[in-house]
């Protein structure tokens, strides 16, 4: 119920800044799987897989939070306090992070990037997922 409740909340958050902020948009960046390998080779951000239930890492990921918990205050506490910092988001199909990437967006993080089609299309491009 709890999850329910913060997802809903954070739905509604979304929709509420959707319609506000009279031409100011804030959004995340979607990247491909050949983007991500080439900024992982110099990494200069938080890398958060956010797939529930757990199927494998990209390497170099730095913490798990479930999508329908990145809003809860623990979860909010691993990520950087700063909240213009890159933070680059990924699930198994783009869907769970697109989720959590608007939540963020919502809480008024401006440097929120995904990873498009998520772990799924990073191993049709040829890379590899650890762990599972």
């Amino acid at each position: 119920m709890k999850r329910l409740s913060i997802l809903l909340f954070v739905l509604f958050l979304v929709a509420c800044q959707s319609q506000a902020g009279a031409g100011v948009v804030n959004t995340y960046t979607n990247i491909g799987a050949v983007e991500l390998n080439n900024m992982l080779a110099e990494k200069d951000f938080v890398f958060v897989n956010v797939h529930i239930p757990f199927e494998g890492d990209i390497a170099a990921t730095d913490l798990s939070i479930p999508f329908d918990e990145i809003t809860d205050p623990d979860n909010l506490a691993q990520l950087p306090a700063d909240k213009n910092a890159k933070i680059v988001l990924y699930c198994r199909s783009g869907r769970m992070s697109e989720i959590a990437a608007n939540a963020l967006v919502a809480l008024g993080y401006t440097n929120i990037w995904n990873l498009d089609g998520g772990m799924i299309e990073w191993e049709r491009q040829g890379f590899e997922i650890i762990g599972k």
